[in-house]
């Protein structure tokens, strides 16, 4: 079992960037796949990320790819989700989850573990 805490997020003006931060208050990410998810109002929750246990494969929505960066640190227990070239349309509470499957999971049915959210807002 693992506990996330998500972190970083904030009122940024198009283009700029936020990095947003995702720890394990309980538990060992290094036994996890992370995965980011992202869910603006009215609309459905939607993948943005999602890293590897050992932090060496990555994959990303088509939206965000190019503008987003995931990356793991196992001996800090954390994982980072660099976002440049922000867009109005990246507004959203974004999650970390959790995955212990090997499988690269897109959906977040297969993620157990999640944290509470932080909102990103993009000015236009």
């Amino acid at each position: 079992q693992v506990e996330l805490v998500e972190s970083g997020g904030g009122l940024v003006q198009a283009g700029g960037s936020l990095r947003l931060s995702c720890a394990a208050s309980a538990g060992t990410l290094s036994n996890y796949a992370i995965g980011w998810f992202r869910q603006a109002p009215g609309k459905e929750r939607e993948f943005v990320a999602r890293i590897s246990r050992g932090g060496v494969i990555s994959r990303y929505a088509e939206t965000v790819k190019g503008r987003f960066t995931i990356s793991k640190d196992n001996t800090k227990n954390t994982v980072s989700l660099q976002m440049n070239s922000l867009k109005p349309e990246d507004t959203a509470v974004y999650y970390c989850a959790a995955d212990s499957s090997t499988i690269s999971h897109a959906v977040a049915v297969r993620y157990a573990y999640w944290g509470q959210g932080t909102q990103v807002t993009v000015s236009s």
